[in-house]
Protein backbone atom coordinates (compact mmCIF):
# COMPACT_ATOMS: atom_id res chain seq x y z
CA UNK A 1 0.00 0.00 0.00
CA UNK A 2 2.71 2.39 0.82
CA UNK A 3 4.55 1.90 -2.65
CA UNK A 4 1.23 2.41 -4.56
CA UNK A 5 0.27 5.50 -2.19
CA UNK A 6 4.04 6.74 -3.48
CA UNK A 7 3.36 6.23 -6.61
CA UNK A 8 0.17 7.90 -6.84
CA UNK A 9 1.53 10.98 -5.15
CA UNK A 10 4.73 10.83 -8.17
CA UNK A 11 2.33 10.78 -11.01
CA UNK A 12 -0.12 13.71 -9.46
CA UNK A 13 2.98 16.08 -8.99
CA UNK A 14 4.33 15.13 -12.65
CA UNK A 15 0.35 15.26 -14.21
CA UNK A 16 0.77 19.08 -12.91
CA UNK A 17 4.11 19.92 -14.48
CA UNK A 18 2.92 21.44 -17.90
CA UNK A 19 6.51 21.75 -19.06
CA UNK A 20 8.12 18.64 -17.67
CA UNK A 21 10.68 16.51 -19.28
CA UNK A 22 12.66 13.54 -18.55
CA UNK A 23 16.76 14.60 -17.66
CA UNK A 24 18.04 14.17 -20.69
CA UNK A 25 15.04 15.22 -22.59
CA UNK A 26 14.91 18.55 -24.62
CA UNK A 27 11.66 20.99 -25.07
CA UNK A 28 10.60 20.97 -28.83
CA UNK A 29 9.41 24.65 -29.43
CA UNK A 30 7.39 25.88 -32.58
CA UNK A 31 8.32 28.83 -33.36
CA UNK A 32 6.64 31.34 -35.50
CA UNK A 33 8.88 33.14 -37.90
CA UNK A 34 10.45 36.50 -36.00
CA UNK A 35 12.91 39.01 -36.02
CA UNK A 36 13.65 41.10 -33.00
CA UNK A 37 15.43 44.21 -33.89
CA UNK A 38 15.67 48.00 -32.03
CA UNK A 39 13.44 46.56 -29.38
CA UNK A 40 10.52 45.72 -31.80
CA UNK A 41 9.52 42.20 -32.47
CA UNK A 42 8.54 41.89 -36.14
CA UNK A 43 6.77 38.77 -37.42
CA UNK A 44 6.68 37.45 -41.25
CA UNK A 45 3.89 38.48 -43.21
CA UNK A 46 2.51 35.69 -44.96
CA UNK A 47 0.61 37.76 -47.68
CA UNK A 48 3.05 40.41 -48.48
CA UNK A 49 5.93 40.27 -51.02
CA UNK A 50 8.33 42.62 -52.09
CA UNK A 51 7.10 44.34 -55.22
CA UNK A 52 10.64 44.81 -56.58
CA UNK A 53 14.09 44.92 -55.49
CA UNK A 54 14.71 48.60 -55.86
CA UNK A 55 12.33 49.47 -53.00
CA UNK A 56 15.37 47.85 -50.51
CA UNK A 57 16.42 50.51 -48.73
CA UNK A 58 19.36 50.66 -46.36
CA UNK A 59 21.28 48.02 -43.91
CA UNK A 60 19.66 48.04 -40.42
CA UNK A 61 21.76 45.08 -39.13
CA UNK A 62 22.23 41.53 -39.31
CA UNK A 63 21.16 38.41 -37.16
CA UNK A 64 23.28 37.36 -34.21
CA UNK A 65 21.25 34.36 -33.10
CA UNK A 66 18.75 31.73 -34.73
CA UNK A 67 16.65 30.28 -31.65
CA UNK A 68 15.41 27.40 -34.03
CA UNK A 69 17.36 24.34 -33.19
CA UNK A 70 19.28 26.29 -30.75
CA UNK A 71 16.61 27.30 -27.65
CA UNK A 72 14.72 24.74 -25.54
CA UNK A 73 14.25 26.74 -23.30
CA UNK A 74 10.55 27.82 -23.48
CA UNK A 75 10.95 30.54 -21.00
CA UNK A 76 13.40 32.08 -23.31
CA UNK A 77 13.30 36.14 -23.68
CA UNK A 78 14.04 37.03 -26.85
CA UNK A 79 16.66 39.54 -27.73
CA UNK A 80 17.66 42.17 -30.56
CA UNK A 81 19.08 40.70 -33.00
CA UNK A 82 17.14 37.37 -32.78
CA UNK A 83 15.29 35.58 -35.32
CA UNK A 84 13.55 32.14 -35.44
CA UNK A 85 15.11 30.69 -38.37
CA UNK A 86 17.85 32.98 -40.30
CA UNK A 87 21.34 32.36 -39.67
CA UNK A 88 23.51 34.17 -37.84
CA UNK A 89 24.39 37.11 -40.37
CA UNK A 90 21.62 37.52 -42.14
CA UNK A 91 21.54 41.34 -43.15
CA UNK A 92 18.11 43.24 -42.47
CA UNK A 93 16.79 46.12 -44.57
CA UNK A 94 14.43 48.63 -44.12
CA UNK A 95 12.14 49.53 -47.26
CA UNK A 96 11.87 52.40 -49.02
CA UNK A 97 8.33 53.95 -48.82
CA UNK A 98 7.78 52.36 -45.72
CA UNK A 99 8.92 52.58 -42.30
CA UNK A 100 6.97 50.27 -40.31
CA UNK A 101 8.37 46.92 -42.35
CA UNK A 102 11.41 45.47 -42.80
CA UNK A 103 12.88 42.61 -45.44
CA UNK A 104 15.03 39.91 -44.88
CA UNK A 105 16.72 37.93 -48.06
CA UNK A 106 15.25 34.67 -48.99
CA UNK A 107 15.60 33.00 -52.00
CA UNK A 108 12.29 31.24 -52.16
CA UNK A 109 10.32 34.02 -51.73
CA UNK A 110 9.19 35.90 -55.01
CA UNK A 111 11.02 38.63 -55.50
CA UNK A 112 13.76 37.42 -53.28
CA UNK A 113 12.87 38.87 -49.90
CA UNK A 114 10.71 37.89 -46.66
CA UNK A 115 8.69 40.53 -45.50
CA UNK A 116 8.56 41.13 -41.50
CA UNK A 117 5.64 43.84 -40.13
CA UNK A 118 5.36 44.37 -36.12
CA UNK A 119 3.18 42.11 -34.48
CA UNK A 120 -0.18 42.91 -34.69
CA UNK A 121 -0.03 44.80 -37.47
CA UNK A 122 -0.22 41.68 -39.91
CA UNK A 123 -3.81 41.62 -41.03
CA UNK A 124 -3.34 45.00 -43.03
CA UNK A 125 -2.32 42.43 -45.66
CA UNK A 126 -6.05 40.46 -45.39
CA UNK A 127 -7.51 40.18 -48.59
CA UNK A 128 -10.29 42.57 -47.38
CA UNK A 129 -8.22 45.28 -47.00
CA UNK A 130 -6.73 45.09 -50.98
CA UNK A 131 -7.52 48.37 -52.77
CA UNK A 132 -8.74 46.65 -55.56
CA UNK A 133 -9.12 49.32 -58.12
CA UNK A 134 -5.60 49.75 -57.58
CA UNK A 135 -4.41 46.62 -58.64
CA UNK A 136 -2.51 47.06 -61.54
CA UNK A 137 -0.94 44.08 -62.47
CA UNK A 138 -1.49 40.32 -61.11
CA UNK A 139 1.30 37.91 -61.63
CA UNK A 140 0.60 34.06 -61.01
CA UNK A 141 3.29 31.17 -59.46
CA UNK A 142 3.23 27.73 -59.48
CA UNK A 143 4.99 25.48 -56.81
CA UNK A 144 8.90 24.93 -58.00
CA UNK A 145 7.85 26.14 -61.95
CA UNK A 146 8.26 29.71 -60.87
CA UNK A 147 5.80 32.33 -63.16
CA UNK A 148 3.31 31.03 -65.37
CA UNK A 149 1.30 33.77 -66.11
CA UNK A 150 0.95 37.61 -65.87
CA UNK A 151 -2.65 39.51 -65.98
CA UNK A 152 -2.03 43.36 -66.96
CA UNK A 153 -5.50 43.74 -68.72
CA UNK A 154 -7.86 45.97 -66.87
CA UNK A 155 -10.50 43.53 -67.93
CA UNK A 156 -9.12 40.56 -67.05
CA UNK A 157 -7.95 42.15 -63.65
CA UNK A 158 -11.63 43.21 -62.59
CA UNK A 159 -12.66 39.17 -63.37
CA UNK A 160 -10.10 37.34 -61.53
CA UNK A 161 -10.41 39.87 -58.78
CA UNK A 162 -14.19 39.36 -58.79
CA UNK A 163 -13.70 35.63 -58.60
CA UNK A 164 -11.43 36.34 -55.50
CA UNK A 165 -13.89 38.28 -53.84
CA UNK A 166 -16.97 36.35 -54.69
CA UNK A 167 -15.74 32.96 -53.46
CA UNK A 168 -18.18 30.64 -51.59
CA UNK A 169 -16.70 30.01 -48.42
CA UNK A 170 -17.10 26.63 -47.07
CA UNK A 171 -15.10 25.53 -44.02
CA UNK A 172 -16.44 22.49 -44.53
CA UNK A 173 -14.42 21.66 -47.65
CA UNK A 174 -12.55 18.51 -48.42
CA UNK A 175 -10.29 18.41 -51.42
CA UNK A 176 -10.09 15.61 -53.08
CA UNK A 177 -6.75 13.24 -51.78
CA UNK A 178 -7.24 10.58 -54.80
CA UNK A 179 -4.73 12.04 -57.28
CA UNK A 180 -2.14 13.30 -54.24
CA UNK A 181 -1.72 16.35 -52.68
CA UNK A 182 -3.71 19.45 -54.62
CA UNK A 183 -1.33 21.68 -57.15
CA UNK A 184 -0.18 25.00 -55.03
CA UNK A 185 -0.03 28.31 -56.48
CA UNK A 186 0.65 31.69 -55.47
CA UNK A 187 -1.30 34.96 -56.90
CA UNK A 188 0.36 38.39 -56.00
CA UNK A 189 -1.37 41.39 -56.69
CA UNK A 190 0.43 44.64 -57.16
CA UNK A 191 0.09 48.03 -56.61
CA UNK A 192 2.07 51.31 -56.97
CA UNK A 193 3.27 50.29 -53.70
CA UNK A 194 6.38 48.97 -52.50
CA UNK A 195 4.70 45.71 -51.17
CA UNK A 196 2.24 43.45 -53.45
CA UNK A 197 -0.43 41.23 -51.88
CA UNK A 198 -0.32 37.31 -52.19
CA UNK A 199 -2.41 34.89 -51.81
CA UNK A 200 -2.12 30.63 -52.45
CA UNK A 201 -4.51 29.03 -54.83
CA UNK A 202 -5.40 25.48 -54.94
CA UNK A 203 -6.44 22.67 -57.28
CA UNK A 204 -6.73 19.08 -56.70
CA UNK A 205 -8.14 18.59 -60.07
CA UNK A 206 -11.36 19.35 -59.87
CA UNK A 207 -11.86 22.27 -57.83
CA UNK A 208 -9.81 25.32 -57.20
CA UNK A 209 -10.16 26.88 -54.07
CA UNK A 210 -8.31 29.20 -51.21
CA UNK A 211 -8.82 30.54 -47.77
CA UNK A 212 -9.31 34.53 -47.13
CA UNK A 213 -10.17 33.29 -43.73
CA UNK A 214 -11.99 29.83 -43.90
CA UNK A 215 -11.58 27.47 -47.08
CA UNK A 216 -13.27 29.01 -50.08
CA UNK A 217 -14.57 27.54 -53.42
CA UNK A 218 -13.57 29.28 -56.59
CA UNK A 219 -15.64 28.90 -60.37
CA UNK A 220 -14.15 26.81 -62.24
CA UNK A 221 -13.80 29.86 -64.58
CA UNK A 222 -10.83 31.03 -62.52
CA UNK A 223 -8.91 27.81 -64.54
CA UNK A 224 -8.12 29.88 -67.77
CA UNK A 225 -5.67 31.93 -65.47
CA UNK A 226 -3.73 29.03 -64.77
CA UNK A 227 -2.18 27.06 -67.58
CA UNK A 228 -0.69 24.03 -66.96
Amino acid sequence: MRRLGLFMLLMALLSGCNNFSMPGSHTIIDWVDFVKWNGVKYDAINHATLADEKYIGKKLGKVEFKVDGNVNNPHYKIKDGDAAFHEKGTVIYSIKGTEELIAVKQSNEINGYRIYAPRGKESHWDFKSVPLESVKTIEIYKSEHGKINEIKKREEISLFLNMLKNSKEDPNFQYDASKGDPTYYDSVLYTNEPIAYKYFVQYDGTTYFWAPNDIAVLPNEIRKFFPE
